[in-house]
């Protein structure tokens, strides 16, 4: 049997490739300008390599009753690899995923294809686009993973996407945010003030190591309605059981914790967003 080999190929951010994963038989790493995308795994979409995917999928396991089918919006697709476990642990959810990278959806159809009758649909759109598309009260979850290169755009860190991503929801709904910062926290105190003035329940959750400043990384916020009535709030303590019992573990922050990140920081507007900063060289790379 032939090992598998790495796939290059050209896409609109500029060189990407398919690694294999050599201890997995069908698990590859798609990566873009050297910087990791996805990974996934063809014979097992519930394996999710990388921590912050982890988080995501605790947070959809814990945010819903179990199996019940979502309607669910993907804002960044790379491989796929969400979608791919909403599909695999919730049957019947309908999902759409907007990418805006046209040679990221060409390689990862042809050689990561979806499962047939998944319930995925995969459209070449700008997030923001996307998001402002969709009819109000539409789907139970928007997962904002939208990077250009390394970092978050300008046009979804505002409080007119925020406001977008709450439109489409359903009372019960969870909005949630891949962001990536360092301390002194500017971009995640600016972001977490832009959720606040839109939904009434936050959190957060990240490595010790990032919240305590000590390095760059990911970090995810997590916005609900629910604090309205519309159901029970954010799964707080399961998700700290949760994360704090996953191979790197990661803090759920929220109430004084997020004030003290906020730090009197204000919502941020179209007219004033900014991309989130720079990674340190290597925080995001490899190879």
């Amino acid at each position: 049997m032939e090992e598998p080999v790495p796939v290059i190929a050209a896409v609109d951010g500029g060189t990407a490739k398919l690694l294999p994963d050599v201890d997995r038989p069908r698990a590859y790493l798609l990566t873009v300008e050297g910087a990791p995308q996805s990974y996934v795994d063809l014979d097992d979409a519930t394996h999710l390599e990388f921590e912050y995917a982890r988080r995501l999928a605790h947070v959809v396991d814990l945010g819903f009753p179990p199996g019940r089918a979502l309607d669910a919006v993907h804002l960044g697709g790379g491989a796929l690899t969400l979608p791919r476990y909403v599909a695999a642990t919730r049957p019947g959810s309908r999902q759409e995923v907007a990418e805006s990278d046209r040679g990221v959806i060409a390689l990862v159809a042809r050689h990561l294809p979806l499962p047939p009758d998944c319930g995925v649909t995969v459209r070449a759109l700008d997030a923001r686009a996307a998001l402002e598309r969709r009819p109000p009260a539409s789907c139970d979850l928007v997962i904002a993973d939208v990077y250009g290169g390394a970092r978050v755009p300008a046009h979804v860190a505002s409080l007119e996407f925020v406001g977008a991503a709450a439109r489409a929801l359903r009372p019960e709904g969870l909005y949630v945010a891949n962001l990536a910062d360092s301390a002194p926290f500017r971009f995640l105190g600016s972001q977490l003030a832009t959720a606040a003035a839109v939904f009434p329940e936050l959190c957060l959750i990240a490595e010790p190591a990032v919240l305590r400043g000590r390095r760059f990384g990911n970090i995810l916020v997590v916005a609900a309605k629910r604090g309205t009535g519309a159901g029970p709030g954010l799964p707080l303590a399961e998700l700290a059981r949760r994360t704090a019992g996953d191979p790197f573990p990661a803090r759920v922050e929220y109430g004084p914790a997020l004030r003290r990140l906020t730090a009197g920081a204000q919502p941020v507007t179209d007219a004033d967003a900014v991309p989130s900063p720079e990674p340190p060289d290597g925080a995001f790379t490899i190879g």
